[in-house]
């Protein structure tokens, strides 16, 4: 009974701090900050019966926003007005989505959503609620103000019956403490999440991206704070926040050169990713192109390819990102890592007994260091095999499955051609043998 009143004292707090903004926003002063610090859940909100706002007097809505507001949106608030009073919600949802679309609604939208949708929410579907909550909120520029907004509506989601709308949200607030610096509270909200998405099917795309697009930012943001080397699970994160978004259309030319830029240099220095092939093929890398930062792409393929030449061939441009200069012998055994995988890949099943001597080769590595390289793809899992010390020979019967780029799914076409004339051929001699003893 306790923690109920607190925690409903707690949404009080909040909402009465939030009803003082006003139809021209204005920013919440400090002893504002101070009352929302101490109200603000250090973790998700349980979610329990917050007060309503002032019931809403919809034609002193109207008027007000008809005299505030550029004459462009006065048919959206025309349109309010009908389709609530009619009560026509699935429409009104239609309406607003297209008001809160609109770029002249920008100075706008917290307040229509505070004063006039906060009056119907519980009639809206959940996710279109927290959809158009979470739009609203990016027009309030700072993130503990932001965070204060998010929250409130978090206390009046029901987690149980609306699962998509609170992982939506909870993704949303676990992004906006990103942006406040608070790294525990954003990987506490993540973690919240991901266990109500994993369990889940059938999921909004816009559900999953958000979730994806926190949990990557959160990795890079690790990794620039030098808390943990991330690269592996921000590399994993962005790819899938990506699968679920048009690059073309959800990205800006910024944004998707940030990305893939951040994408590369993840996939160079991931110690566990030695596939670049998914990557490869995803047309965010054309955002490189003709940039400060082509050679990255360049880079990129040269590891999918194994090439050693052309990696020192790009090495010399290494000083225009320090992180990679920094790590140089890393990326050295990786690209000899790759070389060796390349090389086995290319071998008939049947052929993939190589001698030391020609590991050597195809990695330019000394002859003595081939055995630690070959063990150190064995403990990767890259490779599985054996090493034979006394005859110098490492017998491979399996190479860790990858996506291929179109170079190696050709090169592959052409063996299977090759496989497919041999049993051909093999076809053709079985059949004169029975055709001889018949």
């Amino acid at each position: 009974m306790l923690l109920l009143k607190a925690l409903v004292k707690q949404g009080q707090i909040i909402a009465t701090t939030l009803l003082r903004l006003v139809w021209h926003r204005t920013t919440l002063n400090l002893d504002d900050i101070a009352c929302i610090e101490e109200a603000m859940p250090s973790s998700p909100a349980i979610p329990v019966e917050v007060p309503k706002p002032q019931k809403l007097n919809l034609d002193e809505f109207i008027a007000t926003a008809l005299s505030a507001t550029p004459a462009e949106l006065h048919p959206f608030f025309q349109s309010f007005s009908d389709l609530h009073t009619r009560k026509l919600w699935h429409q009104l949802t239609l309406k607003l989505y297209e008001f809160f679309d609109h770029p002249l609604s920008r100075p706008y939208r917290v307040d229509v959503f505070e004063r006039f949708v906060r009056d119907f929410e519980s009639k809206l579907n959940q996710l279109k609620l927290v959809e158009m909550g979470t739009k609203v909120s990016k027009e309030i520029d700072n993130p503990q103000t932001q965070l204060v907004f998010l929250n409130s509506i978090l206390l009046r989601i029901d987690a149980e019956t609306s699962q998509e709308a609170y992982v939506l949200l909870l993704a949303n607030i676990a992004y906006a403490k990103l942006v406040y610096g608070d790294l525990e509270g954003t990987k506490t909200d993540m973690d919240t999440a991901w266990k109500t998405l994993d369990r889940l099917e059938g999921v909004d795309t816009a559900v999953n991206a958000s979730y994806y697009k926190v949990a990557a930012d959160y990795y890079k943001a690790r990794i620039f704070e030098n808390a943990k080397a991330e690269y592996a699970p921000y590399y994993k994160h962005s790819l899938l926040y990506l699968a679920c978004v048009d690059v073309a259309t959800d990205l800006t030319a910024e944004e998707r050169l940030l990305r893939a830029h951040d994408l590369g240099i993840s996939a160079f220095l991931g110690d566990t990713i030695y596939n670049f092939g998914e990557l490869l093929m995803h047309p965010i890398l054309d955002a490189l192109d003709n940039t400060q930062y082509d050679w990255i792409k360049k880079l990129l393929f040269t590891f999918n390819e194994g090439n050693i030449g052309k990696f020192e061939a790009l090495a010399p441009l290494f000083p225009q990102e320090p992180i990679l200069e920094e790590n140089y012998p890393f990326l050295r055994q990786k690209i000899c890592l790759m070389a060796l995988i390349e090389s086995v890949f290319k071998r008939n099943a049947n052929d993939r007994t190589m001698s030391f001597q020609t590991i050597a080769e195809e990695t330019r590595l000394p002859v003595d260091e081939v055995e630690h390289l070959v063990m150190k793809a064995l403990s990767l899992k890259l490779i599985r095999g054996s090493l034979d010390q006394v005859d110098q020979k490492a017998r491979i019967t399996w190479v860790q499955p990858r996506v291929l780029s179109r170079t190696q799914i050709g090169e592959l076409a052409t063996r299977l051609g090759g496989w497919i004339e041999k049993m051909g051929n093999v076809e053709e001699r079985i059949a004169a043998q029975v055709t001889a003893t018949a």
